[in-house]
């Protein structure tokens, strides 16, 4: 983590300058400043077209059902590439712009998605949702649902513990005097 910070603000900065001066150099002052800002403006407007139809995709796979993972990656990608197009210099314009290209950043963003998925494991091979599964205490369940009495024991000095019957919402598990509401 400590390489990382060091290169993001000792080194290249450094390089960013070596390249302003040589470019400088070359063209001279302000075409290198005209040249910086340019290709701000160009890459932004980039990011923008680029990020609406990365939205319109997503938005695309939440009606249909899918979870848009790499996509929202794909997102994640342009911002970075935004930021990278604003910082004055070559060398982040130059990396913002391949993370522009389709080219390079759907392969990049399925390869960082398959490296973020977590893998869950169910217990009992239950499901979420109105799926029967097993809850913590080791008893069958639907939803997040669980049956049960408890008993208030607030104040030490009354010796008759008050018992409250839970409702529950899984039918089966009642009988049907216990369904009626009580008076």
């Amino acid at each position: 983590m400590f390489l990382i910070v060091l290169l993001l603000f000792i080194v290249l900065p450094i390089m960013e300058l070596a390249v302003l001066i040589r470019v400088g150099e070359v063209l001279g002052t302000w075409p290198t400043v005209g040249l910086v800002i340019l290709t701000a403006v160009i890459g932004i407007s980039l990011v923008r077209s680029q990020g609406i139809s990365t939205l319109m995709q997503v938005q695309k796979k939440l009606s249909s059902g899918e979870a848009p993972g790499q996509e929202i990656v794909e997102g994640m990608m342009l911002g970075i590439a935004g930021l990278l197009l604003v910082i004055p210099g070559f060398i982040t314009d130059f990396v913002g712009l391949l993370l522009l290209t389709r080219l390079i950043r759907i392969p990049v963003a399925g390869f960082l998605f398959k490296r973020m998925q977590l893998k869950v494991v169910a217990n009992g091979g239950g499901g979420m949702g109105g799926q029967h599964r097993k809850n913590p205490f080791g008893e069958h369940s639907q939803g997040d649902t669980f049956d049960g009495d408890y008993e208030k024991k607030s104040d030490p000095s009354d010796k008759r513990p008050e018992t409250h019957q839970v409702e529950t919402n899984d039918p089966t598990d009642l009988d049907d005097e216990s369904k009626k509401p009580k008076d």
